[in-house]
């Protein structure tokens, strides 16, 4: 006799599972509590690092039901998505999407809107990349700079590295800079603080016996 079994996913401790535990029930599947599996994890995280997800793949068998309310349950994107399919099949589940009006996504049916839905995201996947490659070369012959900004001159950088070699907390310099710690920090790190020192020592050293 087949178990049906139900995987829960909401992104924060905020959010409540209960509402997708109820809208499975109101389609009519009666699941034990203990074949529910509920997880809190981001959307973007790819179905091979959800612990909860692989915890039921363990539990289930040839011939079980698994019940989930949207497609980005079953994964980040429609790849992966189709991956977790293909994986349930071979093990012999049978995988119903609610928002797919309840369709076995392993029938004829579902494999047919799957791959609609494959054509659909690699489309919009192709699209973004054209848009992507045509708004640099337009900028690019605009003369514009491209790639990420400096967060900090030359000039400034100079001042942050005299307020490190002061004792200054790096908190404190970034707050004064208005910039990230980690802005700070990659100065610091890139920079040989004793050796500046030294540098400096000496020049004024020479400059007073100049004078």
């Amino acid at each position: 006799m087949s178990r049906t079994f139900a995987y829960i996913r909401v992104s924060t401790i905020e959010q409540n599972s209960e509402n997708q535990i109820k809208e499975i029930e109101s389609a009519g599947f009666a699941i034990q509590s203990n074949r529910i599996i509920t997880e809190t994890i981001s959307g973007s995280m790819p179905i091979n690092r959800r612990k909860g997800f692989m915890r039921l793949l363990d539990k289930m068998e040839q011939g079980d039901i698994l019940v989930v309310t949207k497609l980005d349950r079953l994964g980040r994107d429609a790849i992966d998505v189709s991956l977790t399919v293909a994986k349930l099949e071979n093990m012999g589940i049978k995988v119903h999407c609610l928002a797919l009006g309840g369709l076995d996504l392993t029938s004829s049916a579902g494999k047919m809107t799957m791959g609609v839905i494959n054509s659909v995201a690699q489309f919009e996947r192709d699209l973004l990349i054209e848009r992507t490659q045509s708004g640099l070369a337009r900028a690019k012959s605009q003369g514009k700079s491209l790639g990420r900004p400096k967060v900090l001159l030359d000039e400034r950088k100079q001042e942050v590295i005299e307020q490190l070699q002061e004792g200054k907390n790096i908190m404190t310099i970034a707050k004064n800079f208005n910039v990230s710690r980690q802005t700070i920090m990659r100065v610091r790190d890139t920079t040989d603080l004793n050796y500046v020192t030294k540098s400096n020592q000496a020049s004024d050293s020479t400059i007073g016996d100049t004078y």
